[in-house]
């Protein structure tokens, strides 16, 4: 059994894991990174955060299961989601045109805090995480980190297993996320500093991945529905 530091680490290591791979959170906090600079892109990070930090709240008192057990709740939250994700890359397609280089003091005033915590409390596959996995991190069991790494999850499988119901685990979770959001802006704004035409292209790469994941999550929605 992994000791309480490994423990702890382990859930670092989860949290990055999770925070890490590309989708429509980190398309928002790239383009309020770029844009705004580093204080916007880590507050968006945060939004998402704390959108976790209620599902956690909710997984504890068991609503978020309750919540899941109505069959329309699903359906209308991919196609609410979908529409905001639509809604909002046309925002990033406004700012891919109007940004000529980096910038760390838009006039435009910074949203991306409630954008990403508006879409994360909207989103079935944050919601599916606490009913499943983040459930198995509350109650004593093992847990694989590196099983759930994507992309090269199966080949890491069973490398690092550790007790789960452990606080260790859950405050390295939580801190794997601080990381990320940390340090991903940070990354984002020291390119866009040396790249004039930087801010620009991630902000339209952003209106990309959010139109991408928006029109996926409106068939979703739709086919659930039928």
């Amino acid at each position: 059994m992994a000791s309480l530091p490994i423990t702890a680490l382990a859930g670092v290591i989860f949290g990055l894991a999770l925070a890490a791979p590309p989708g429509p959170m980190n398309a928002i906090i790239a383009e309020e990174s770029v844009v705004r600079g580093w204080s916007a892109g880590f507050r968006a990070g945060l939004g998402a955060m704390l959108a976790d930090a209620i599902f956690f709240v909710l997984t504890l008192a068991g609503i978020v299961a309750v919540l899941d057990r109505a069959p329309i709740v699903r359906p209308v939250l991919y196609l609410a989601g979908g529409c905001l994700m639509l809604y909002f890359a046309l925002g990033a397609v406004r700012e891919a045109r109007a940004a000529t280089s980096f910038t760390e003091a838009s006039r435009t005033a910074a949203t991306g805090f409630r954008k990403t915590l508006v879409l994360s409390l909207t989103n079935p596959y944050q919601i599916g995480f606490w009913l499943t996995v983040g459930v198995g991190l509350l109650e004593p069991g093992t847990l694989d980190v590196l099983a759930y790494a994507p992309a090269v999850g199966q080949a890491l499988a069973g490398t690092l297993v550790v007790q789960t119901g452990s606080p260790a685990l859950l405050l390295g979770f939580f801190g794997g996320i601080a990381v990320w959001i940390v340090a991903y802006p940070a990354a984002l704004v020291a390119a866009g500093r040396r790249v004039d035409a930087f801010a620009p292209a991630v902000a339209a790469l952003s209106a990309v991945v959010l139109v991408g994941f928006g029109a996926l999550f409106l068939v979703l929605g739709t086919l659930r529905l039928t």
